[in-house]
């Protein structure tokens, strides 16, 4: 489950302007750095809205600020809100939602006390169920607009600074591209292979999506003889479920740059309908591309600046299992625990310590409630469809291991690992435990 396509169109009235309006740091501080959460090449970073803390996708993509999972944010109080109708990836219709004016939202010690936000009614519309950790709603635009921002990917830091006092540090191993802009959103150029050579895309630079690189046109990428694609579940949408196909670009140039065999995706033409409202828009270029450089956006002076990190030569994978799986809900589990306390056996004729041991308490039974991990999506033909596993059974263990141990992050991972390796699982389906072993196998 690598790929999720949390990207989004919104049909919302927003200008390009550096005003002083939106946020700001407190004098006196120029910078500020704040951790983040990289889950499945996505930004997860902390904020706070109105007084309640809630994790926030920091994506180029959008031009919006978007809350969701409100369900579960009784604390929370938005101010002035106004019903509308959004639309973005998907094959759905529009959707729900309020615009509400005049929030203060905080971003570590950045605030914007007339903040915009749009929140979506759809209880459906949940990406915290496939991401494995609360995710609230996600801030573009008006952040990035206000600060130069830097993402250092191995640190899992962003650090972001007041255009006004920020001084270019020399880099010689860094990398400077033109940007240009289409309703509030960042393009670069870029150089792909593809059947017929190499042509020139330009493509939207969206850390909200965690694909390598969505290309619009399959036209010059895939072939049938031979066949070097195959059908699959691209991500989830505003107005729906996004399917299209997968394969990989041969090569991709971003500058002096080269990355070989880039995992590629070609959405169907109705998922993307909204997004193709910049007649030189050719795609995407997302965050499995991204997080191999430390990134620099200057919104600003229309600039990206990339240096390479120490993941700049990881291969791209495809999920070889065909398996994604989501959390939906909560279980109750008991767990039995070991208290444990050390002591010392002494010799008795030399009055010495010979050995330490540790002693085992009696075991105490602990209740707590745990994730359910559900199968949410299996792809025809791959490893997990051929062993027999089926959309909507329970995940109850991983190679031995009870399934709500792991992260689904760690799911991800595996599944994308190594060709040949094996899994183990143990599902429940109508109140039956079945057991199911298959090997991951590269797809491309």
């Amino acid at each position: 489950m690598r790929v999720f396509g949390l990207l989004f169109c919104f049909f919302c009235l927003s200008t390009w302007a550096f005003s002083q309006k939106g946020f700001s740091l407190p004098s006196p501080y120029t910078k500020d750095k704040i951790p983040f959460e990289l889950v499945n090449n996505l930004v997860i970073i902390p904020v706070e809205i109105n007084g309640t803390n809630l994790n926030f996708l920091l994506d180029t993509g959008v031009n919006s600020t978007l809350l969701f999972s409100y369900e579960n944010l009784d604390s929370l109080k938005l101010n002035n809100a106004q019903p509308i109708k959004i639309k973005g990836l998907g094959t759905g219709g529009s959707v729900d939602a309020y615009r509400s004016n005049n929030n203060t939202f905080k971003v570590g010690r950045a605030i914007d006390n007339q903040h915009t936000i749009y929140m979506v009614l759809d209880q459906n519309i949940n990406f915290s169920t496939r991401m494995g950790i609360p995710i609230h709603g996600i801030l573009g635009f008006d952040f990035f607009r206000r600060f130069v921002v830097k993402t250092d990917y191995t640190a899992k830091r962003v650090t972001f600074y007041d255009p006004d006092a920020y001084r270019e540090r020399r880099c010689r191993s860094c990398e400077h591209f033109e940007l240009t802009f289409h309703a509030n959103k960042p393009y670069v150029d870029a150089k792909v292979k593809s059947l017929s050579g190499v042509k020139e895309l330009t493509l939207l630079i969206d850390s909200g999506s965690s694909d390598g690189l969505w290309i619009f046109e399959p036209a010059d990428f895939i072939t049938e003889n031979p066949k070097n694609y195959f059908s699959d579940f691209l991500g989830l949408g505003l107005s729906g479920t996004i399917y299209g196909k997968r394969s990989k670009a041969d090569n991709l140039e971003l500058g002096s740059f080269e990355l070989p065999q880039v995992t590629a995706s070609f959405p169907e033409a109705a998922a993307i309908e909204n997004l193709i409202s910049y007649h030189k828009r050719d795609g995407s270029l997302g965050s499995e591309v991204l997080r191999r450089f430390t990134v620099i956006m200057d919104y600003r002076n229309r600039k990206m600046t990339l240096k390479k990190n120490r993941f700049f030569n990881d291969p791209f994978h495809y999920n070889m299992a065909g398996l994604i799986v989501q959390h939906e809900g909560l279980i109750p589990v008991k767990d039995l625990r070991y208290s444990r306390r050390n002591t010392m056996t002494m010799n008795e004729e030399s009055r010495e310590t010979t050995s330490l041991a540790d002693l085992y308490n009696s075991p105490v039974v602990h209740f707590f409630l745990a994730p359910k991990f559900v199968v949410a999506e299996v792809r025809a033909g791959s490893p997990a469809d051929l062993a027999g596993i089926l959309k909507g059974d329970e995940v109850v263990s991983i190679n031995g291991r009870s399934s709500y141990k792991y992260k689904l992050s760690d799911l991800v991972a595996m599944f994308s690992s190594k060709a040949g390796r094996t899994i183990h699982l143990e599902i429940q389906r109508n109140n039956t435990v079945l057991k199911k072993k298959f090997v991951l196998k590269e797809v491309l």
